[in-house]
């Protein structure tokens, strides 16, 4: 496919390797930062980012496989075992913010990109109060 107008956005930033690119400085952020360290088990810090990874790539425009692999996202679901507060929310949306920062991404697919993860935060706050 060429890559223009009415490309998907996985397609217009790279593909995959951009979307992995953006998970892992998104997840380094992660293992560093104190609020949402502890939200990750240990064991499970590279799984979430694998599937992260394959989420955003599905939402994208990209290969299915997140959905092959674990069904429908169901996103708010599988959240509510965490305790995602507002001070969370904030954490997740600056390491994120940082992470596609280090894309360098056209403006307009920067700005899209960004609409839709600051909305997906905000759709998985699940506590009132930190």
């Amino acid at each position: 496919m060429t890559v223009g107008e009415g490309a998907t956005l996985y397609d217009r930033i790279g593909g995959a390797d951009t979307f992995h690119d953006l998970v892992a400085q998104f997840y380094a952020r992660v293992a560093v930062d104190p609020v949402l360290r502890p939200l990750y088990p240990e064991e499970d810090l590279r799984g979430a980012g694998e599937r992260l990874a394959l989420f955003l790539i599905q939402y994208w425009g990209g290969p299915s496989t997140y959905s092959e692999q674990r069904g429908h996202p169901r996103l708010r679901i599988r959240h509510v075992p965490f305790h995602i507060g507002p001070e969370a929310r904030d954490h997740w949306i600056a390491a994120m913010m940082a992470a596609v920062d280090g894309l360098e991404l056209d403006a307009d697919d920067d700005a899209e990109l960004r609409s839709y993860l600051v909305t997906a935060a905000m759709s998985l706050q699940n506590q009132a109060e930190n």
